[in-house]
Order: C-alpha cells, then sequence, then structure tokens
C-alpha cells in the first residue's frame, strides 16, 4: 500500500489590506480592509491635519489577508 501526496493549491485570501491616502494633499493616510472582488475603495473620514472630513482614495494594495 503505498500513500501518495497529494498537491492541495492553496485558496485565495477573500479580504485585502490596502492603503487608502487623503485627497486634502496632507500626507495622512491610513490602512483599512476590503473584499477582493469589491472595486477600489472611496471613503469620507477625518483627517487630523486638516481636522475636516475629506475623501480617501485607495492608492495600493498592502497584503492579502
Amino acid at each position: 500500500m503505498f500513500l501518495t501526496t497529494v498537491n492541495l493549491a492553496k485558496s485565495k485570501s477573500k479580504t485585502l489590506l490596502v492603503q487608502m491616502v487623503s485627497a486634502a494633499g496632507t500626507g495622512y493616510s491610513f490602512n483599512t480592509k476590503r473584499g477582493r472582488l469589491r472595486e477600489k475603495l472611496v471613503l469620507r473620514k477625518n483627517d487630523p491635519i486638516v481636522n475636516k472630513h475629506v475623501l480617501f482614495f485607495e492608492k495600493k494594495k498592502v497584503r492579502s489577508l
């Protein structure tokens, strides 16, 4: 009786860690999670440098979760 090795493919993660950058041009950024199949995020949050709510755009993928 021989035991065979089965190659199991790794499944892709369902979420991504992405970097969000302020549209106010202050350079403030934070990381957040989003689903792999969703479109790029645009959020409205507080930018502490200008102390106002501004849009944050997804700049790049940091890693898979």
